[in-house]
């Protein structure tokens, strides 16, 4: 069983939330995935509390750093998802990249650096099956 950190646009758009929601609920099926609020359909964009951002930080740096591997859909992207990105590259976490082909493209900064793994994808069929080839690494 892995530990995954998963990684999809909440602030940058949440356009992919039920594609979200299915892969965590496949990743789970024999992993432990820490992120899997990203997939819940009714996460709120605009409510915000004082010392909320400082909150989400701190957990979400601590579970990058007990994850044993990184996996991101990066379709709509998001700031916060490329600082994901950033920050498990310097903890040298293994990490996927995942995006459909022919929905925008993937930014240079992430395309270009050799550290990650970069998959595009059609359906959600072939995504799956390519996290699975991933988690069995």
């Amino acid at each position: 069983m892995k530990k995954i950190y998963f990684c999809g646009s909440i602030r940058g758009g949440r356009s992919d939330a039920s594609l979200y929601q299915h892969i965590i609920a496949h990743m789970k099926i024999d992993n432990l995935v820490l992120t899997e609020h990203i997939g819940n359909l009714s996460l709120s964009l605009s409510e915000k509390k004082p010392g909320q951002d400082q909150a989400i930080y701190k957990q979400d740096t601590e579970w990058l750093k007990e994850s044993d591997i990184v996996i991101a859909e990066c379709t709509c992207p998001s700031i916060g998802v490329g600082y994901e990105l950033a920050y498990a590259e310097r903890l040298q976490k293994p990490t996927y990249v995942f995006f459909r082909k022919g929905k925008g493209s993937l930014s240079a900064m992430i395309n270009g650096d050799p550290f990650f793994h970069i998959y595009q994808y059609e359906t959600e069929e072939e995504l799956t099956a390519l996290i699975d080839s991933a988690l069995k690494l």
